[in-house]
């Protein structure tokens, strides 16, 4: 049965709510634990077989499906009804995609094999970007969905990166039906603020039981923004690129094109400008891993440090956050400090003594900070917040 999503929550309470219930009512299944991972669940290739049911499947003849085990029967099914099968390489670290091609006369326990995470990399023919796909079907992981259609993944981002940049090398259409495979309790109330522009939402859910159409009409990401974040396009910083070879490539490739491809931390700092502070903001906002590596120069802070007093430069703050768990990522704790918008402009991450501490511009931005995070419990900790001994006798 669906649960009901806990009240004013943040992605990250739902995600912790699903995982936890997952593994409490035995639902859980191999790799566990299923937590930080899109969950594989009792009755998933059950909710696979649902996808040789829909006429959008019956009619694609390229289908993408994430390389996720609870997609295992999904990824199967494309193979059976011998279509073109692409699976993304984890974490886009050698490509965008691989096209699954079994050996000619596969038996059915060859294809089975060939939908396996081994069989993808035993193989699989890597897809350029000029390798002109034509992705009819898109098939997604989720940890939470809606039935509106709101999607909730594992807090990486790489869903909603991966179809703006099939957006951009025009792999997929505006009407590119997408479809997510769950158990039934991960479908849940999702409150739409919840919602970045720029996340995927899903057109199809299947699980063990019932098959939904959600009749989504929100808009699904229109591609990747260099340097500028715009609502519906998603915003790349160097980090990411240093991350995801295949995005230099399509970088190259649309500055061969004539477009601006300057990077948000490429920019200029424009001193005394409001606006540089604001589009900032909002790119922080939406963007996991814009905040600054640790021990780098806070992106984007327009301070002069000859000059404190210069106008549009304020003092940093720092908060300091503890009892992180050993397991949490820094890329966790980004997402909950976006979810609660309160993105710092330099992070130090210092994971082995289970702290962070976050610099903020103001302190009216620590504050705020501080409030949000006060209590907050990731990965089954409450973390302790406050004002980084430096600041405390300030002001």
């Amino acid at each position: 049965t669906a649960m009901a999503a806990p009240a004013a929550c943040s992605k990250w309470d739902i995600r912790e709510k699903v995982w936890e219930h997952l593994e409490a009512s035995g639902l859980a299944e191999f790799p566990r634990p299923v937590r930080g991972r899109i969950p594989n669940f009792k009755g998933s290739l059950q909710a696979c077989c649902s996808l040789r049911e829909l006429d959008v499947f019956s009619r694609a003849r390229e289908v993408k499906v994430d390389p996720d085990k609870p997609l295992e029967g999904a990824r199967l099914a494309a193979l059976q009804a011998r279509k073109t099968l692409l699976v993304p390489t984890p974490r886009l670290r050698t490509g965008l995609f691989n096209r699954i091609v079994p050996p000619p006369g596969a038996s059915k326990e060859m294809l089975r094999r060939c939908a396996t995470s081994q069989g993808v990399k035993d193989y699989s023919v890597p897809v350029g970007l000029d390798g002109k796909a034509q992705v009819d079907l898109v098939v997604v992981g989720s940890v939470a969905v809606s039935e509106k259609g709101w999607r909730i993944g594992k807090g990486e981002g790489y869903a909603d990166m991966e179809y703006a940049m099939m957006v951009s090398m025009g792999a997929v259409q505006e009407d590119t039906p997408v479809v997510t495979i769950v158990h039934d309790c991960q479908v849940l109330d999702i409150a739409e603020e919840l919602l970045g522009d720029h996340d995927l939402t899903v057109d199809y859910i299947l699980t063990p039981t019932r098959t939904i159409q959600t009749n989504c009409k929100r808009p699904k990401p229109q591609g990747i923004m260099w340097h500028k974040a715009s609502p519906i396009f998603i915003p790349v910083s160097s980090e990411m690129l240093g991350k995801i070879p295949i995005l230099k490539t399509l970088r190259c490739r649309e500055k061969q094109a004539g477009k601006d491809v300057t990077l948000q931390d490429e920019l200029p700092a424009l001193a005394n400008t409001k606006r540089a502070a604001v589009s900032n903001k909002k790119v922080m906002a939406a963007n996991p891993q814009a905040q600054a590596a640790p021990g780098s120069a806070p992106v984007g802070q327009e301070s002069d440090p000859v000059n404190p007093k210069s106008e549009g430069s304020d003092t940093i703050t720092t908060v300091f956050v503890g009892n992180l768990p050993g397991s949490l990522r820094v890329s966790e704790l980004k997402s909950a400090l976006r979810e609660l918008q309160v993105v710092p402009v330099g992070l130090k991450w210092q994971g082995a003594q289970h702290r962070a501490f976050l610099d903020y511009r103001d302190q009216g931005a620590a504050h705020r900070a501080v409030s949000s995070l006060q209590g907050l419990s990731l990965g089954g900790n409450a973390l302790r917040v406050e004002l980084a001994k430096s600041q405390r006798n300030k002001g």
